[in-house]
């Protein structure tokens, strides 16, 4: 295969997966699909959250959704465009993929076979159904990947690897795979810079960089950095559209174990019943908590995120990623700031 015909079958794909960004009954065969397979994929979807019981139906469409605005043909031709594809690779890589999103480990792996290389992929055990099963309707559409994808339990016999996880697990990754051309990373979160002259509708569209997910995405907000005297209620207005998030188990035992920690500690916590704010100079903050510090000018909220510039995925905020789009990425917004592709088409 060519990049031409690689690419034509993933925006066929984007089309196939077009057809789950919502719960709907079967269109027909014009939707790419049989109607046992849309059925039967729309019961994985429920499956997955059997699995991962972050996993809601809501959060596993809305990353569809992401793959979908990913695989437009118009955006894979701008993004492909940079890059010199000569032949293709067929290096095996391996990818360990990580778990705390539906999917997340999606765009690695169109990395690779796009680049021509071969995935030997390594699931997370938090999400072992829906990426094999997307994969499975692209080999569908074009039978040569057959031979470019595998699922592992233990990678061994690769070329290059690429690696996400924890700092703890990097440190094992680097061991282990440091003898391979590798990129591995590590914990990162991300930074909202409130300015105080956002309009309504920005705050509003902000809430979904801190609660999609539940806020366990490296490109979640869990720190904003606001102006003195900023008032905090402008926050809790708009994330209030949120609120049923607490009806969450597994979100509600996160915040009642963390609103009494911080109790028993007397630390200081303004809280709505679904988030509770902390003034915490600390980058990253558990689940349900979002930390917040005040900055006298600009200059000194540019300092800190220099400071932590390494353990920044991004910045949301009217100079960087507009408000509402940091869980939706473009192809070229590569994690770390590391070019998969190019490294990919290097090996």
């Amino acid at each position: 295969m060519n990049i031409e015909e690689r690419k034509i079958a993933f925006v066929q794909l984007g089309k196939v997966l077009r057809n789950f960004v919502v719960n709907k009954d079967w269109e027909g065969f014009d939707s790419g699909l049989t109607e046992t397979e849309h059925n039967d994929f729309n019961q994985l979807i429920l499956k997955s959250k059997t699995l991962n019981g972050w996993f809601t139906e809501e959060n596993v469409r809305k990353a569809i959704e992401g793959i979908v605005n990913l695989l437009d043909s118009d955006r894979l031709d701008e993004w492909l465009a940079t890059y010199q594809f000569d032949s293709e690779k067929n290096k095996n890589v391996g990818v360990i993929m990580a778990g705390n999103i539906p999917m997340v480990g999606f765009h690695d792996a169109l990395c690779v076979l796009l680049s021509g290389n071969k995935l030997v992929g390594k699931l997370s055990s938090e999400d072992k159904l829906l990426i094999p099963a997307v994969l499975e309707f692209l080999i569908r559409i074009e039978p040569q990947f057959k031979t470019k994808i595998s699922f592992v339990d233990r990678i061994k016999e690769i070329d290059a690897v690429i690696a996400t996880g924890s700092n703890n697990s990097a440190r094992y990754f680097e061991t282990y795979f440091g003898k391979y051309p590798n990129i591995i990373r590590k914990n990162r979160t991300s930074i909202a810079l409130i300015t105080g002259n956002e309009t309504e509708e920005e705050l509003t569209s902000f809430a979904n960089d801190v609660f999609l997910y539940f806020g366990k995405g490296c490109r979640n907000v869990t720190k904003v950095l606001v102006p003195k005297e900023y008032d905090l209620d402008n926050l809790f207005k708009a994330f209030y559209p949120f609120k049923d998030i607490i009806h969450h188990h597994k979100y509600a035992n996160n915040y009642d174990y963390n609103k009494a920690i911080y109790m028993m500690s007397q630390t200081p916590i303004i809280e709505n019943g679904f988030l509770m704010l902390i003034e915490n100079d600390a980058l990253h903050s558990p689940l349900s908590i979002l930390n917040y510090q005040y900055y006298n000018d600009k200059s000194e909220a540019l300092a800190y995120t220099e400071v932590h510039k390494d353990e920044l995925q991004c910045i949301v905020g009217s100079d960087y990623i507009p408000f509402g789009k940091a869980q939706m990425p473009d192809a070229d917004d590569y994690a770390d700031g590391e070019d998969t592709m190019k490294f990919l088409l290097s090996l």
